[in-house]
């Protein structure tokens, strides 16, 4: 990928415009000193009478005109160019296939963030989103599965049409169920013919294997043979949780105690099989901590390559400086010319 950005107009050699700061001087040090009368007069006062009008216009322009042509002549000592920079950015990415759960059980709110109760569901998608977001240089694919996978999204580096769709997962979309083995099948599938130096699967869950045709064990074997490390993370807290059962009469929802169950037997032998790691997040914190940790362990490689290309303006700067003072003696000489 080539990147370009213009970073202006700047000085090569700035300390000559330090002389700038000479004009004013020598402006005030014309205008007080000069050279000795070549013609003397008793008085001057008919002279200057004569004098005032033509001297206060033409005189002042051609001291404009020199210190203009003096100023434009310094300008073009400092060196000004424009430059513009030019990024040659070479990604050696990671390919990676979420595989979220969204069986019923994830409607349980036994996450807190900011003092507020939230679902297993919701903070789920927050994390994954962060994720996404710290990995622009991947391709990642997002399968969400309950009773069975379905694809949300292909491996794609257009990661804000990924979060739209991300956005857009509901539980309910599929029957029922937790297809652990097959989600993994699915998500080896979109990896098997990809070129990547590393591919993995990141595959969070709250519950057990129990639908889909494929064993989680046999997936993993399958996804160990195709070099697919998996990551496998166990959501939710233990015992009893608080699950939407309803509305009341007034609109509010009513909760009951659930308890889930969760093999993480499966799930760290998965991780074992496949040279991953198995995480468990039961609490809102610990599952940032779990994504954070995933993204240290799996780093892309990128490579950038900087040029710098200038357009030097120092010739511009000096013929136009030549230039007003040449015009300028021509003036002072001809149309403008006065006594010595």
């Amino acid at each position: 990928m080539n990147l370009f950005s213009d970073s202006g107009l700047f000085f090569a050699q700035p300390w000559f415009l330090l002389a700038l700061l000479l004009i004013p001087l020598l402006s005030w040090l014309r205008g007080h000193l000069g050279g000795s009368p070549a013609i003397v007069f008793s008085s001057t006062e008919p002279l200057r009478a004569l004098g005032r009008l033509t001297e206060s216009k033409a005189g002042n322009f051609l001291s404009s005109l020199f210190f203009f042509g003096l100023a434009l002549l310094i300008l073009g000592l400092a060196q000004p160019r424009k430059g513009r920079s030019f990024q040659r950015v070479e990604a050696s990415g990671i390919d990676i296939m979420m595989c979220n759960d969204i069986s019923g059980s994830m409607l349980a709110e036994d996450y807190e963030v900011e003092g507020h109760r939230m679902s297993r569901v919701d903070i789920i998608k927050e994390v994954t989103s962060q994720f996404i977001g710290n990995r622009p240089n991947d391709r990642i694919g997002l399968i969400a599965f309950a009773g069975r996978p379905y694809l949300v999204s292909p491996l794609t580096l257009d990661h804000d049409w990924l979060l739209q769709n991300l956005a857009r997962v509901q539980i309910g979309t599929v029957e029922d169920g937790t297809a652990i083995g097959s989600a993994i099948a699915s998500a080896c599938n979109r990896l098997k013919d990809r070129k990547a130096k590393s591919k993995i699967i990141v595959l969070l869950t709250d519950g057990d294997n129990n639908a889909g045709k494929i064993a989680p064990l046999t997936a993993a074997e399958a996804a160990k043979a195709l070099g697919i490390k998996v990551y496998t993370i166990g959501a939710g807290t233990d015992g009893y949780v608080p699950y939407p059962a309803g509305k009341d009469v007034f609109g509010r929802t009513v909760y009951q105690q659930v308890k889930f169950g969760m093999d993480e037997t499966d799930l760290k032998n998965i991780a074992r099989i496949t040279d991953g790691h198995y995480f468990r997040a039961a609490e809102s914190d610990t599952l940032r901590n779990v994504f954070r940790q995933i993204d240290r362990l799996e780093k892309s490689k990128v490579e950038v390559t900087q040029f710098h290309e200038y357009t030097e303006l120092f010739p511009w700067f000096l013929g136009a400086g030549f230039g007003v003072l040449v015009l300028q003696m021509a003036l002072s000489q001809t149309v403008w010319r006065k006594l010595p």
